[in-house]
């Protein structure tokens, strides 16, 4: 019975992710993501207390997926530099894994204050934090600079990720592969924060 209950939370979260996509989350009914998820309209209820708890758990679920992947690919990397890269290119390729959930991420975070005071903005954080800790490391290593402040270069080199992001979100097509833009915006940063002696043995 869990397992099968399980299901259909994960059913109707799919669902709603979808629909939000499509319509925008002030505009869909929960009427609509009962009927995409195949389920009565009181079912999402016995589940779901609002609309809100609905897009709230799919942040939940999703940077829980994201954050444990993430770290996952990052762990067996040679350096610092190769873990923000590949922290680049995972992020980058999540538009095509996942195109809906993106939409969500680009469109309804930012219009969502109560976001900014829900747990789940604490885990975005806990994601963007990553490129801190990955800065850290470089320092560490001794191939980025000392100077550099973890906290300011998370939200620039992650802003520019979110920008490609978006762009790919709004344009019909993309322009430029995924690999390439992942080493180009990195190289565009890197080149900036590498010591002298790290710059040398490129």
């Amino acid at each position: 019975m869990a397992k099968k209950t399980k299901e259909k939370e994960e059913r109707i979260l799919k669902a709603a992710t979808k629909v939000f996509a499509q319509k925008g989350f002030f505009n869909t009914r929960v009427s609509e993501i009962a009927k995409e998820a195949g389920v009565a309209d009181g079912t999402i209820y016995l589940y779901f207390r609002s609309k809100y708890d609905i897009l709230m758990a799919i942040f939940d679920r999703e940077f829980k997926r994201i954050i444990s992947r993430t770290k996952k690919e990052l762990e067996n990397l040679p350096d610092a530099r190769a873990k923000l890269e590949r922290f680049a290119l995972l992020h980058l390729s999540l538009v095509e894994e996942n195109r809906d959930l993106m939409e969500l991420l680009q469109i309804e975070l930012r219009q969502s204050y109560k976001f900014l005071k829900n747990q789940q903005f604490r885990r975005f954080s806990e994601y963007v934090n990553l490129i801190s800790k990955i800065v850290r490391e470089g320092q560490k290593e001794g191939i980025f600079r000392k100077d550099v402040k973890p906290g300011i270069f998370k939200r620039a080199f992650f802003g520019a990720l979110d920008e490609m992001s978006r762009f790919w979100i709004l344009s019909p097509r993309k322009k430029y592969r995924v690999n390439t833009a992942a080493k180009q915006i990195t190289s565009f940063f890197l080149e900036g924060i590498l010591t002298d002696e790290a710059r040398q043995k490129l």
